[in-house]
């Protein structure tokens, strides 16, 4: 909606049309209360960041964050993930981050994996040539899975930790803990890091 709340398109024109600047986009996916998204948001002030999930009562919260503290460069959306090339133009998103996404540990539902090549494909539809993919999370079968998914879909793999803890962290993003990594961290789960490019 613009200001006067009629309905706009905003594909191809997030920078102009939301943010009002042509910064890099950032995306994070499956952000849930959009912790990440806010703490990436006030890291890096020129970069914009929509966080996106299909719950809107978990963006709520991330929304009512960056309104209370004036996080201009911080957006929210609620739609399922493998419409992102109806909002996003080819080239508009310059990266993307998934943080701790249901695995779908259950063989027939790989392909709902937000890291499989089905998804791999949807983000090339819509990302920035050489675009960098990230994921966090502490499951090991998503963590197997991406790596073979990576190398599948020919992209190409930067770095990967099966324990990011176990050493320098290799981007400082990685430092935000999220309400779910507290907890996975308290019972004792290592924390596994893929990053890959487009």
């Amino acid at each position: 909606m613009d200001k006067d709340g009629k309905a706009v398109a905003i594909k191809g024109k997030w920078g102009e049309l939301m943010f009002g600047n042509d910064q890099p986009i950032v995306l994070e996916l499956a952000c849930g209360k959009g912790e990440y998204t806010n703490a990436m948001a006030a890291a890096y002030p020129e970069k914009n960041f929509i966080g996106i999930d299909i719950k809107g009562n978990r963006l709520h919260n991330g929304a009512a964050q960056a309104l209370e503290e004036g996080r201009h460069n911080a957006a929210f959306l609620r739609t399922e993930i493998f419409f992102l090339p109806y909002f996003f133009a080819p080239g508009e998103v310059h990266e993307i981050w998934v943080t701790f996404p249901d695995p779908h540990l259950r063989p027939s539902k790989s392909q709902q994996r937000l890291t499989s090549e089905r998804f791999i494909n949807i983000y090339r539809a819509c990302c920035a040539k050489d675009a960098v993919v990230h994921l966090k999370t502490d499951d090991p079968t998503l963590y197997e899975f991406t790596l073979e998914s990576v190398e599948a879909s020919g992209a190409r793999m930067l770095y990967h930790s099966n324990d990011i803890y176990a050493g320098p962290l290799h981007h400082p993003l990685l430092e935000v803990k999220t309400y779910y990594e507290r907890m996975h961290l308290e019972i004792g789960r290592k924390i596994k890091y893929v990053s890959f490019q487009l």
